[in-house]
């Protein structure tokens, strides 16, 4: 009975989103404002207030679709590649390295956060809620069926350590994607093996 009033506010709260990440993309986060995102997306201001609060509000419903999107393509290279660890994470991490590099919406962010104004940055890269239980989380289930007898808190830690890095390269690249996938990848496969590797009692 309520599928289509849930349908019609989700497609309401896209519609703002939409407007807030072009908004973003043309003028940086900071010059985002919650009068400008409604007029865009031909609602009133008062209706943007009552769907997410307050601009924080907003900011982390902008971040969160952005990192379900590439998540999503995390968890797609890493099917396409079943249990072949090193293939997998390399198809994972260049993809995600890659789309970041040409994605608009990152591209404004870093480069405002380069001219001294970060308020946006954080959602997209240390937000543990946001981007390293996400991220992390993809991994996880992916080792869950092609590594069961990995040690759970050392997978855990390896899943962590590649986001992590994968991150850090996405806000400050030092070569391009494919070498850096290629580096990160050969990490990847020796943290996730040595997580199925047990443990020496005496050490």
């Amino acid at each position: 009975m309520d599928e289509p009033r849930d349908s019609a506010r989700q497609r309401l709260r896209d519609s703002i989103v939409d407007a807030a990440r072009a908004q973003t993309v043309a003028t940086g986060w900071d010059g985002v404002r919650m009068g400008g995102v409604a007029s865009a997306a031909g609602v009133s201001r008062q209706t943007v207030y009552n769907e997410f609060g307050t601009k924080a509000g907003l900011a982390e419903a902008l971040a969160r679709r952005e990192v379900d999107r590439f998540v999503s393509a995390v968890r797609a290279a890493l099917r396409e590649h079943g249990a072949d660890v090193r293939a997998g994470a390399y198809a994972a991490i260049a993809h995600t390295l890659t789309e970041a590099a040409g994605n608009p919406l990152i591209k404004a962010i870093l480069t405002s956060a380069r001219g001294g104004s970060d308020e946006l940055l954080p959602y997209l890269t240390t937000r543990s809620e946001l981007v390293l239980a996400e991220a992390s989380g993809a991994l996880l289930e992916w080792a869950s069926i092609h590594l069961p007898a990995a040690d759970p808190a050392r997978l855990a830690f390896a899943a962590d350590t590649i986001v992590r890095l994968v991150v850090s390269h996405i806000v400050l690249p030092q070569a391009p994607p494919e070498q850096t996938a290629r580096a990160l990848a050969d990490l990847a496969l020796h943290l996730f093996l040595t997580s199925s590797t047990p443990t020496d009692p005496g050490r």
